[in-house]
């Protein structure tokens, strides 16, 4: 958005970023995420409440808290979701929003290493690469995917996304991460008319009338105060950005009420439709060495690893979250994938414990398109004190029966040929875990976020009291105030969540210019 909108000399461009810059390097090595995720310089360290479709249990939901926001320390997976999304968008009264006419912005921001086709763009500030590393358990899994039935696919932002095949990564040629911050704001920083504020916590919008005027923040407990005679955007992402929302006054007012902030517009949609995709992780032994739990406990193999990285920039550490992913189906009478798989030769308990003593990889496998949604409400109108956050995970029959299914699945390409000799045990879910309640349970207890909470300001018509934004992203009842980001999702995409909301900003940006360029028009 800063890049795009400061491409007018005329236009000036506040950027209010909470965190600090992004000069970590960790952020900048790919599998540096280890590092970035949970660390409190880098992560807003978020926590959900507990959530009962889950036992009860409690999970921790990453968030960047730094330039580049969550790019800056996610998984580099670059999927961008099902053209059926992106349809059903645009059906549910969203004009502008069908597949055929948000392809473009995802071109547009791209530079490919595999060239432009009708699918892909080069020359864009967001660098898409293939995969560095390839190890034998990653083909393995995708050859036993094959005999059950899954087609290979080397593109899953193609023609079709179902099947089997590697993931295509947001890293530079050079071999670091592409972030938001390194694609497009680094290159055009020094711009005149764009001022970048870092560490500033934003307080609230303020209001004349029912017109956005103005953002008070603070920057080390100092309190600042923004004028805008133009346009507020927020992009704090589907907690941050309702929750300032609601600290501003626009919420549903009973619940405002409730922490004495003063309703400027009620809007009862602001902070529900809150989605998000539950992994299930599948761990499997297998009988020889040949995952990264093998070589994460070598010392000099780690250090060799480090000294590759240095020198040719491949290797391990080139490594995004997953290497493999899958989009199939839990139903073969179903009319696109339902479920998808992030594989990873490696396997832990968390990330932040290291790597098992045993040689392992991990399956896990997400339901693309939830039916359970939660929500985000205010503790306080401290702007320091965090929502509270309500998943609401497999509160619906369909999630469940999915959850199920899902894990079925992954015992079939297990079970596979190709797969099935070299697998010494499954070591979770286990096989003591049989009937549907078991699997459920298992799920229940087990399954985490794979952070991309979505949807909580939701893009439609305003008839429809759940929404918050229009199909312009105009914050519904108000002027001079747009919100841009995944929160705006209707429905979420069937995928990663990051590409998509390069889409969005991209899409955003254009918008945003064409309505001054009619407001001028108007006004002369």
């Amino acid at each position: 958005m800063a890049n795009r909108l400061s491409e007018d000399p005329n236009k000036r461009v506040l950027l209010l970023e909470a965190g600090g810059k992004d000069t970590n390097p960790w952020i900048h090595v790919p599998i540096g995420y280890f590092k970035t995720m949970h660390n409190p310089k880098t992560d807003w360290c978020f926590k959900t409440e507990n959530d009962p479709g889950i036992s009860n249990r409690s999970l921790q939901w990453p968030r960047g808290k730094v330039l580049g926001g969550s790019s800056s320390l996610n998984g580099l997976l670059y999927i961008r979701g099902q053209a059926e999304d992106y349809d059903n968008w645009a059906a549910l009264g969203n004009k502008g929003w069908s597949y055929a006419e948000v392809l473009p912005y995802f071109i547009k921001s791209e530079n490919n290493e595999r060239g432009a086709n009708g699918f892909h763009g080069v020359g864009g500030p967001l660098s898409v690469s293939n995969i560095r590393v390839k190890r034998e358990i990653c083909e393995l899994f995708i050859d036993a995917a094959e005999q059950t039935g899954i087609p290979r696919n080397d593109d899953f932002n193609g023609a079709s996304q179902e099947g089997a095949g590697y993931f295509q990564l947001t890293i530079n040629q050079n071999g670091t991460r592409c972030s938001t911050a390194g694609g497009f704001l680094k290159p055009v920083k020094q711009r005149e008319n764009l001022e970048v504020v870092t560490n500033a916590l934003v307080h609230r919008v303020n209001f004349a009338g029912k017109r956005a005027d103005s953002i008070t923040y603070s920057v080390n407990g100092v309190e600042f105060n923004a004028p805008c005679r133009g346009e507020i955007v927020l992009s704090a992402g589907a907690l941050g950005s309702p929750h300032v929302l609601m600290l501003s006054g626009v919420g549903d007012k009973t619940e405002l009420a409730k922490h004495g902030v003063a309703s400027v517009h009620h809007l009862p949609g602001v902070g529900k439709n809150l989605q998000d995709h539950l992994q299930i992780r599948t761990i499997y032994k297998v009988k020889k060495p040949m995952t990264l739990n093998d070589e994460l406990r070598n010392p000099l193999r780690k250090v060799m690893m480090g000294v590759e990285y240095a020198l040719f920039r491949t290797g391990p550490l080139t490594m995004a979250a997953s290497q493999v992913a899958i989009f199939t189906k839990t139903d073969s009478s179903l009319d696109r994938p339902d479920i998808q798989y992030h594989l990873q030769p490696l396997s832990a308990d968390k990330p932040a414990d290291g790597t098992h003593k045993f040689s392992a990889f991990t399956a896990s496998v997400c339901q693309l398109r939830p039916t359970s949604t939660g929500h985000v409400e205010l503790k306080s109108a401290n702007p320091a004190e965090y929502p509270a956050i309500h998943p609401n995970y497999l509160a619906t029959e369909e999630d469940q029966k999915v959850a199920i299914e899902s894990i079925k699945v992954t015992r079939r390409i297990v079970n596979a040929p190709a797969l099935k000799p070299l697998i010494k045990e499954e070591h979770e879910p286990g096989i003591q875990h049989q009937s549907d309640e078991e699997l459920l349970q298992y799920a229940r207890d087990r399954a985490t976020t794979i952070y991309h909470p979505t949807g909580t300001c939701k893009m439609g018509l305003s008839s429809d009291e759940t929404t918050v934004v229009d199909d312009r992203l105009r914050v519904h009842g108000l002027q001079g105030l747009r919100v841009v980001d995944c929160s705006i999702m209707p429905e979420i995409v069937s995928g990663n969540t990051n590409a998509p909301a390069v889409m969005i900003a991209e899409k955003a940006s254009d918008m945003i210019k064409e309505d001054a360029m009619t407001q001028g028009q108007e006004a002369g």
